[in-house]
Parts: C-alpha cells; sequence; structure tokens
C-alpha cells in the first residue's frame, strides 16, 4: 500500500451534516480497500480564484493509505459528487 494525502474542497452553503455525511462516504470508500491515517479540517477558505462563481470553499485534508487502483474510483466519485468543488490526491514519499 502506498501513502496518500488528499484535499478535498467542499460548497460552503452546505449545513454541517450534509458536508459531513457527503465526507463520511468519502472515507468509507477509502477504508474499503485501505485506511485512514488522519483527517485535518481546515475549515472555510477564500479560493485562490473563483471556481464557477463561488469564491470561497470548505477544506479538508485526508491521509491515507491504499493501492494505486483504488485512487481512480475515489477520483470517480469525488467528480460526481455536487457537494465537492476540486479534489487532489497526491502520493507521498516514504
Amino acid at each position: 500500500m502506498n501513502k496518500y494525502e488528499g484535499v478535498l474542497i467542499f460548497k460552503t452553503d452546505l449545513s454541517d451534516e450534509e458536508r459531513n455525511s457527503e465526507l463520511d462516504r468519502l472515507k468509507g470508500i477509502i477504508e474499503q480497500q485501505g485506511s485512514i491515517l488522519e483527517v485535518d479540517e481546515w475549515g472555510k477558505r477564500k479560493l485562490a480564484y473563483e471556481i464557477n462563481y463561488i469564491t470561497d470553499g470548505y477544506y479538508v485534508v485526508i491521509q491515507f493509505e491504499a493501492e494505486p487502483q483504488h485512487i481512480r474510483e475515489i477520483e470517480r466519485r469525488c467528480r460526481i459528487a455536487d457537494s465537492v468543488i476540486r479534489y487532489m490526491f497526491v502520493r507521498k514519499d516514504a
């Protein structure tokens, strides 16, 4: 298994329970074939540039271990989620 770090940016107009349920859903997908090491919620921040007229986002950083082929499925789920504005997953060096 490789170590990864993922940054998720959620829409700020979501309620806390909606955002947490979406985050729990994504964490469940990661835990199907991996394990979560740490979840760090940065909170509401200003975006560096406007995305579809949205200027703020709620940032969450997840550190986890997973197989390389499982990352494609995680990214696919983030892509189709309406509550996620942007996402990025990078492999951390050992």
